[in-house]
Parts: structure tokens; sequence; C-alpha cells
């Protein structure tokens, strides 16, 4: 049985290589549009599911998750243009926000899938901060535009919750769910990453 991360995003592979597994990134492609009035939390659950249903297959573990940032009610995806990204930055600067990870996990002709969330609060950012931020280019491919794990870490001040659902991954759901389709991650660890007296 091969694993697979069905995602493009750097950090998402990062945090599941701390696992010590071995495993292959393949992006899912899906139409990421959310449903009207869709809530976020459905929102990244049907995402995760389907990004894991669309390379699901004999012999494949597959692990794909979706992240949503949302303030007052309102879903802040990955920022199109720097533009969008200041004026994300300015509405969650001072603040507090959830952030939803919806992750699912597909083998064995089976689906499982959980979401987490967790909440975050920013520090009052300067306009100076914010087009400094922008312009490091971190913002840009961030939901929320923002990394926990990067530049962005300077202006988080209190997370409430997992920090791998904000960065787009909750570690502490990935064995449970691979449970629940008869997997288990740790046979995807190679015996040179064993832990021996």
């Amino acid at each position: 049985m091969r694993l697979v991360l069905a995602s493009s995003s750097p950090r998402r592979a990062e945090l599941l290589a701390r696992l010590g597994v071995e495993f292959e990134v393949i992006p899912s492609q899906v139409d990421e549009a959310r449903h009207p009035d869709e809530p976020p939390p459905t929102y990244v659950e049907r995402l995760a599911r389907e990004k894991a249903d669309a390379l699901s297959g004999p012999d494949l573990l597959v692990i794909a998750a979706d992240t949503a940032v949302v303030h007052d009610g309102h879903v802040l995806g990955k920022p199109a243009h720097p533009e969008e990204a200041r004026s994300m930055l300015r509405r969650l600067a001072g603040d507090r926000h959830d952030v939803f990870t919806g992750v699912a996990v597909a083998a064995n002709g089976a689906l499982a899938a959980l979401v987490d969330v967790t909440e975050v609060t920013i520090v009052p950012m300067t306009t100076d901060e914010i087009s400094d931020y922008v312009n490091s280019g971190e913002p840009m491919g961030k939901a929320g535009a923002y990394a926990l794990q990067g530049r962005g870490g300077v202006y988080v001040e209190a997370v409430s919750g997992s920090p791998f659902t904000v960065m787009g991954l909750p570690l502490h759901l990935l064995h449970r769910l691979a449970r629940k389709v008869g997997a288990d991650l740790d046979q995807f660890v190679p015996p040179s990453n064993l832990w021996t007296k």
C-alpha cells in the first residue's frame, strides 16, 4: 500500500513528514468553489472528501485536507492579488477569527472525514506592517493571507486549539481517520525512522 498526500501545499507535506512516514505528493484537482450559503465546516469537509475520493484507488491510503479562515461570518480564502491580501489582513488585525480544516482519509473502498476548528487572535497591525508583510510575498496562496509557521507568526497573539489545524493538517485526527478506513499510518514508517533502545 502507498500513502498519498492529495495536496500541493508545502506546509501540509512538512507536517505529514513530521510523523516519519514515507509518502507521495499527488495534488488533487477539484473545483474549490464554495456553494452558496455553505457553512464553513461543511465546505472544508466536502472539499477534503472530494479531494481524497478523486485519488482513491486500490492499494492507496489517501490523505486530503482543506482550510478556511472565517472572520465575522465571512470566509477568507487565498488572496487573488496583493490588495486583497492587504484587505484581509486589515480585517483580521486586532481581532479573533476561526480556522476550520477538514481532513479526509480514503482506503480500502472507504472514506472518513472530520473537521477541526482553532481560534486565532491577531495583534493590531499598522498600515506599514501590513504592506511590508504583503510585499514579502508570504500571504499569497495562504487562506486568510497569513502563515502561522512563517513571518506571519509574529502577528499571532494567541491560538486556542491545534496550531496544526491553522497550518492546514490537524495531525491529531490522522491516526483516528486511518483506522476508520482499516489502515494504520505506522505501516508507512520505514524501519530507519522507528525509535529503538
